[in-house]
């Protein structure tokens, strides 16, 4: 834990992760170069984003959209089996 952290008000405890969606790092996506699959659940509730765009600006990059409201991956969760497929061996 940082020397902040055990400072912070309970209230604070999104600041760190607002930058994660505050930052614009669109103008990077063309500097990636390694293989980048983009998974994006289809009823996410959480920050709305363009994930096919973000995958179309990443050069070779390929999109899945998951059957599911949750973007983490959860053993016995349907979108687990397709991603395991989709990336095995590779």
């Amino acid at each position: 834990m940082d020397g902040d952290a055990a400072h912070r008000l309970p209230g604070d405890a999104w600041a760190p992760a607002e930058h994660i969606f505050n930052d614009d790092v669109r103008d990077l996506r063309r500097k990636v170069r390694v293989p980048t699959l983009v998974l994006h659940a289809r009823t996410t509730r959480s920050h709305p984003s363009n994930p096919v765009a973000m995958a179309a600006g990443i050069p070779g990059a390929r999109f899945i959209e998951l059957e599911s409201q949750n973007q983490i991956l959860l053993e016995g969760e349907f979108h687990v089996r397709a991603f395991i497929a989709e990336t095995a061996g590779r």
